[in-house]
């Protein structure tokens, strides 16, 4: 029997009327400020993947395209460019889905191919690098962005997003979309790796941080987010002892997608605490082939054991951001994870890190949930219907340490990543499978 209790009611919102009214608004601000306002000029435009359809992104996107045609008389849209990151291209039927019938039926929407298809354009300085890794890591990051984004000669690229807590970012957006959206191998791997030994507790719902420095000194000097917190993160009162986190299957089909549930959850989830994930789409691990195969290799065993991996093997130091994301879905033993995948094994499961859980079993069980606390056979559990909407988090743990990047200063935490200090809980391997 499943007692429904009432979630939090979300009072904000923008209706279609506004959202439009503001968005012509913008064009016209944009027009005014740019010298190729009057005259014809050729407009790209940035939006997330699916991964982001309920940020109401793709219908942005359709409305500039409405107001910019391509072939218009002034400004008209030339390119759209889903920032990607690592993640696979978009399907025809999420094209479909995110985006209007005239942007599907012109010859405008592009794929990212973060592999090959990218340029560097500078170098941010090692010194910055190596205070954010605490010394790991003393090289120039790279800025990289997509051949077309940096060589296309547009006159204007509007990059279009929410700005919510992220795992490697703090908050998303911004500089984001560009040097990681459509950024490059060397560039993703080692931002990913950064926020991954700063400490993804230290990092997300936080906007000033040594990634997002590191960005803006690349904005800064080769380009020339309060509400969110409100509307997108949730304070507790308590720390969480089971959380059910449920993955739309459209959207979730891989961990490197799915860990969100994780990312998102893990500063709201008490010591001890068990996280049981529900995805019936999730049929691999990483989005790109290579990160798959590696992701299936070393598993998701905890801090110490992937960085001693990192340091013995020359496929992970050339694929950085894989070992941030195994860090990232890392629980470091402190709790569970359970996965419940459509289309994946328990042998799968359990190799690469995580307990294993029924999915028909777990979507009888907690089919009626709604977001918030529920109370399921005299057991409370807090329930999330979509991670990649907002933060959870315990107020004592997003409390800023001692220590933490200030506003203004360059002050940084210390990090201790090496191998013995973080135990996996009962020989788990860090996160609550029986990975050793």
């Amino acid at each position: 029997m499943i007692e429904k209790i009432a979630p939090h009611p979300n009072t904000t919102g923008i209706s279609q009327e506004l959202l439009k009214a503001s968005i012509e608004r913008f064009v016209q601000i944009a027009k005014e400020k740019s010298s190729a306002g009057s005259a014809d000029g050729k407009v790209f435009i940035l939006p997330p993947d699916f991964t982001r359809f309920h940020s109401r992104a793709g219908e942005i996107t359709s409305l500039l395209y409405d107001i910019m045609p391509a072939g218009g008389s002034t400004w008209s849209v030339t390119d759209i460019m889903p920032a990607l990151g690592t993640h696979a291209p978009m399907s025809e039927d999420q094209c479909t889905t995110m985006f209007s019938p005239a942007i599907n039926s012109a010859d405008v929407l592009r794929v990212h191919d973060w592999r090959n298809d990218v340029t560097t354009i500078g170098h941010c300085p090692a010194s910055m690098v190596s205070d954010a890794t605490n010394g790991m890591v003393s090289k120039p990051w790279p800025a990289q962005l997509n051949k077309l984004v940096w060589e296309g000669n547009h006159d204007a690229i509007f990059s279009v997003g929410q700005v919510v807590p992220h795992e490697v970012m703090g908050m998303a957006n911004f500089n984001k979309n560009l040097f990681v959206g459509v950024g490059g191998v060397e560039a993703i791997n080692l931002s990913h790796f950064i926020g991954a030994v700063y400490g993804m507790e230290k990092m997300m719902g936080k906007a000033t941080n040594p990634l997002r420095a590191i960005l803006n000194y690349a904005s800064e000097n080769f380009l020339q987010t309060k509400l969110s917190l409100t509307c997108n993160f949730t304070m507790l009162e308590e720390p969480l002892k089971k959380v059910v986190v449920f993955l739309d299957e459209d959207e979730f089909h891989s961990t490197w997608l799915g860990n969100k549930a994780i990312y998102r959850t893990r500063m709201a989830i008490a010591d001890g605490g068990e996280l049981i994930v529900i995805g019936p789409g999730v049929k691999k691990f990483g989005e790109d082939g290579e990160c798959d195969v590696l992701i299936r290799k070393y598993g998701y065993v905890g801090t110490p054991a992937i960085m001693k991996h990192m340091e013995e093997q020359e496929e992970l130091q050339n694929n950085l951001s894989v070992v941030a994301h195994l860090i990232h879905g890392s629980s470091e033993g402190r709790f569970s994870v359970k996965y419940c995948p459509g289309h994946l094994t328990k042998e799968e499961i359990e190799k690469a890190g995580f307990e294993y859980g029924d999915l028909e079993e777990a979507q009888k069980k907690y089919s009626e949930l709604v977001d918030g606390w529920n109370n399921v056979e005299g057991e409370r559990v807090f329930y999330i219907s979509n991670p990649a909407l907002g933060l959870w988090a315990h107020k004592d743990r997003f409390e800023e340490e001692e220590g933490d990047v200030e506003a203004g200063g360059g002050k940084m935490p210390a990090v201790n990543v090496g191998a013995g200090e973080q135990v996996g809980v009962g020989g788990s391997g860090g996160v609550g499978g029986s990975k050793a």
